[in-house]
């Protein structure tokens, strides 16, 4: 599934948040966004999943614009499509761990509890499937939200600071997991990040400022 940016703009007001951004992403393809601290790396996130609305502009994802399909519609396709890993987690607090990840697959109608328990292993969460979210640690539960964003094998895999409340080593076995999605099964992610280790596994690393997008730095 590509996902396809054409001159996105989007503003508070008169306030300029981001402005002329174009993105291709290939399906396969791993892309990193970096950016100093209020520059909308997330809300351009927000934008390539249609939770969020734009002044100018287009996004495609698989061909359609997202622009022009209703709350439903749109709904429909992150049900289907696409995994998102937010900052904030949005875990269930009145599931289990188990159940949390299982969310996706339980409003798609399909039921793989082996696939819940090796989603859990892949992210360093094994024999924690029975826990609440309140006996977890907030480095558990951003695993958990990335657990769930992957459960389904989602098409386009959208990643908000990942790892960014995790020790190193689990920081490099949850990058594993997620770049292991894009490899085999060909979905497009895109990360925004602070960590530079983290956006050195990406395929491209691009840099917003309020102007658009723009190179980086290389990560090969």
């Amino acid at each position: 599934m590509s996902l396809i940016i054409q001159t996105l703009s989007k503003r508070f007001g008169v306030v300029p948040v981001f402005s002329n951004v174009s993105l291709t992403v290939a399906p396969g393809e791993f892309v990193a966004i970096i950016g100093e601290s209020g520059v909308g790396k997330s809300t351009l996130l927000n934008c390539m999943a249609g939770l969020d609305s734009w002044n100018d502009g287009s996004v495609l994802l698989d061909g359609l614009d997202l622009g022009a399909q209703s709350d439903d519609q749109l709904a429909r396709l992150r049900r289907e499509k696409t995994g998102f890993v937010f900052q904030a987690f949005h875990v269930l607090p009145h599931l289990s761990v188990a159940q949390n990840v299982a969310l996706p697959l339980m409003l798609l109608g399909r039921h793989d509890d082996a696939r819940v328990l090796s989603m859990l292993d892949a992210v360093g969460l094994a024999g924690l499937g029975e826990r609440l979210p309140q006996q977890l640690s907030g480095g558990q539960l951003q695993r958990v939200a990335i657990a769930r964003a992957l459960i389904h094998q989602p098409m386009l895999l959208l990643a908000d600071e990942p790892t960014g409340n995790l020790d190193p080593h689990t920081a490099e076995r949850v990058m594993d997991a997620l770049i292991s999605q894009t490899r085999t099964h060909g979905a497009a992610m895109v990360l925004v990040t602070h960590s530079v280790t983290a956006a050195q596994r990406a395929d491209r690393v691009l840099l917003l400022t309020a102007s658009g997008l723009a190179p980086h730095v290389s990560a090969r």
